[in-house]
């Protein structure tokens, strides 16, 4: 998942589980973790353990703000269809 998003996003790997909070690597990351939610069956605190140790709420965070852009943010929709779609394939 983080390889796929990273590369969508055009980042490297080391940036989605990097402490930086710049909005272009933070919304790729909070993708992942959404990803990372919908498509495997890892608990929150597992999810942001792997996400450079970060807290269950931050993933939480990240599924709700999600969640709540697909609706309000087109392109974030777009995205997100698409990396669902390369990965069940």
């Amino acid at each position: 998942i983080q390889k796929m998003v990273s590369e969508h996003f055009g980042l490297k790997q080391a940036d989605l589980i990097s402490e930086r909070r710049a909005r272009a690597v933070a919304r790729p990351r909070q993708v992942a973790m959404w990803l990372a939610k919908q498509v495997t069956t890892r608990s929150l605190p597992d999810i942001g353990r792997r996400f450079g140790g970060r807290d269950h709420t931050t993933v939480l965070h990240a599924v709700r703000r999600i969640e709540a852009l697909k609706e309000s943010d087109p392109q974030i929709g777009r995205d997100v269809e698409v990396l669902l779609r390369k990965l069940r394939s």
